[in-house]
């Protein structure tokens, strides 16, 4: 009998595209290795209420949310890295005096910054990226509204900070300030490029949750298979024992995977399970 793996993909530019759109071949591929005896795990930058239901309907045993800010076994939440109090002002404080909109994640929601929605207008305006089918065009939907200003965040229970500028100093302005308190990085938004980021506390990251997951299941980190393309993903590629980086992803990113498929819709989670015998 074949070995069991533990799997642990990456949502955006892995499973779907930057349209929202599902690459056909991913349940065909999720599902067969689940039936085959393999673990599959959500990795995902996203906060858990983010997640496309196009994405979570195919099913999962589990999903690291917020980038590793946050992990579930089934339904239950397992372990929960979140800012302090203090931390957390520091970061929105500064956020705002450079005028940088922001999204908090918690576990069970997000907490847009009061002009987040206007600054991120343009994302769903533009045509190219509106996606031609209608469970994709629901999901995008679905963003737009979360992105929504609702009142302040708690002082509690925020794992990390997704942020927005107005041009492509903005990264190294935020990295610059907050760099020795946090793990700041960028090229997780594609259309924002340096304008934008993600903000953690130091040691909270997708690589540390998979470590920490797979010690409490009693597996092994060589048993363990990251799929993913981006700058998020890095740890998560290195502690895994294969490191698989999507053809889409650029090169920084594939320089630390052990191998690349192919792109997100060109079956590239499919090709990669077909190669490591999952399916």
């Amino acid at each position: 009998m074949t070995t069991p793996r533990i799997v642990f993909l990456d949502v955006d530019g892995t499973l779907i595209d930057h349209s929202q759109r599902l690459a056909p071949s991913v349940t065909e591929a999720v599902r067969g290795a689940r039936a085959a005896g393999h673990l599959m795990y959500l990795c995902t930058g996203r906060s858990r209420q983010e997640i496309p239901r196009t994405v979570t309907d195919i099913g999962f045993d589990g999903v690291i949310s917020a980038g590793g800010g946050f992990t579930e076994i089934g339904d239950d939440l397992f372990a929960a890295h979140t800012m302090p109090a203090d931390d957390l002002r520091t970061l929105v404080g500064f956020l705002e005096a450079e005028d940088v909109e922001y999204n908090l994640q918690a576990y069970d929601e997000v907490y847009p910054s009061r002009n987040l929605f206007e600054r991120v207008r343009p994302l769903f305006e533009h045509d190219a990226l509106r996606a031609q089918d209608a469970a994709a065009s629901a999901d995008m939907k679905r963003i737009e509204q979360r992105m929504a200003y609702r009142g302040p965040a708690p002082a509690e229970g925020i794992a990390k900070a997704t942020f927005f500028g107005t041009d492509q100093s903005t990264f190294a302005r935020v990295r610059d300030h907050l760099g020795n308190a946090f793990h700041v990085i960028t090229g997780t938004i594609p259309w924002l490029g340096e304008a934008g980021g993600e903000v953690s506390l130091h040691g909270v990251n997708k690589g540390a949750a998979i470590a920490e997951l797979v010690a409490h299941l009693g597996m092994t980190l060589d048993a363990a298979i990251g799929i993913g393309d981006s700058y998020n993903d890095l740890e998560m590629l290195q502690v895994c024992g294969v490191g698989i980086a999507m053809g889409n992803a650029d090169d920084t990113v594939k320089s630390y995977a052990d191998e690349v498929t192919t792109d997100v819709l060109a079956d590239g989670v499919w090709t990669a399970f077909r190669t490591h015998g999952l399916i």
